[in-house]
């Protein structure tokens, strides 16, 4: 009797020891593996605990539901967890885990805005990353009165949602991220304010020029020649006649047809209408906008595209022509390899 007593004693011992062995190996982390990719759990508004260690199981972040759930009812946590979408390695322990709920330490999503890109193009880039709605962005970016609330010309914020590489989380209001793209412009923005001044030039005229060398230029080498060339151009009252003036008129950057430069009736068509469009036309890079502030001073008024994203650049109209006649000829010779 004496035997099966301590027997059961024993076994009841080990039991909880084991049990306790086991609860506090839950709360360790996995042994951590190198180069290992965190793992993504969205947490919803409304999930209640059990469903959160669901999910963090069903990810292998967490290695018991149970001890989870106890964890976040002893600490408190449960009640303070906040919704979004956390990445999580599996070798964090259980408080790192907790902490990172509780503190809303949400993953943040990389997103790089390409220079030149318009804001139906930024609008799109964010959706596709599940950082906000594009009709939501649209319709702050291409309100005058935001674009007056942050001191811009406007009247959309077209040119002045700096390009580069940001981090939101998913679902960021559209106001935070259009805070966040101007107030990068203006600290931009600064290292050239002074000198637009003296020369005594409009942030306007800058950023809108600036805006069509992006769109003009693939060679960087040749912002500022082209920039030089919009300036003659404008110094002698001679219309722009920038391609993606009308491409921007028409939301569609494909090439141009003869019948496009006079067919698409348009306050942005710089082939009928004088000086520069009535905003900008993308949201230029730095060195476009360092290329219209400093541009070469060459004796060019034209440019055609030779088809390898360079240029050739003449003084007088016949040159010009002369230009198009030799692009023409080389495309020919190469078709007639290519046979």
């Amino acid at each position: 009797m004496k035997f099966s007593r301590y027997k059961l004693i024993i076994l009841f011992l080990f039991g909880f020891l084991l049990v306790i062995y086991l609860y506090f190996s839950y709360l360790l982390p996995k042994p951590k593996i190198k180069n290992l990719e965190p793992q993504i759990v969205e947490i919803s508004k409304g999930d209640n605990i059990f469903k959160i260690a669901k999910k963090l199981k069903g990810k292998g972040v967490i290695r018991s539901e149970l001890v989870f759930i106890f964890e976040a009812i002893r600490t408190g946590a449960y009640h303070k967890i906040k919704a979004g979408e956390y990445a999580f390695y599996p070798y964090q322990n259980l408080k790192e885990i907790l902490t990172f709920l509780i503190e809303g330490k949400v993953y943040l999503r990389k997103v790089t805005i390409p220079e030149g890109s318009t804001i139906w193009q930024i609008a799109e880039i964010l959706e596709n990353n599940k950082i906000c709605k594009k009709e939501q962005f649209l319709f702050l970016a291409e309100d005058s009165e935001i674009a007056k609330s942050f001191g811009l010309p406007g009247p959309t914020l077209e040119g002045y949602l700096y390009p580069d590489t940001y981090f939101f989380h998913k679902d960021t209001p559209p106001q935070i991220i259009i805070q966040k793209m101007v107030k990068n412009f203006w600290e931009h923005w600064e290292k050239y304010k002074n000198i637009a001044e003296k020369k005594g030039k409009s942030l306007k005229l800058i950023i809108t020029l600036a805006s069509i060398v992006e769109k003009e230029a693939f060679d960087s080498k040749e912002k500022p020649i082209i920039a030089g060339v919009y300036w003659n151009r404008l110094k002698k009252g001679m219309p722009l006649q920038a391609d993606p003036t009308i491409n921007y008129a028409l939301k569609d950057f494909r090439k141009l047809t003869y019948k496009d430069y006079y067919s698409v009736k348009s306050p942005y068509n710089t082939y009928l209408n004088d000086g520069l469009p009535p905003t900008p036309i993308c949201n230029p890079g730095e060195e476009s906008i360092k290329a219209v502030l400093f541009p070469a001073k060459v004796p060019y008024l034209y440019f055609v595209a030779k088809g390898d994203g360079t240029h050739y650049f003449s003084k007088t109209y016949k040159e010009h022509l002369k230009a198009i006649s030799a692009i023409r000829l080389e495309k020919k010779d190469k078709e007639k390899e290519n046979l």
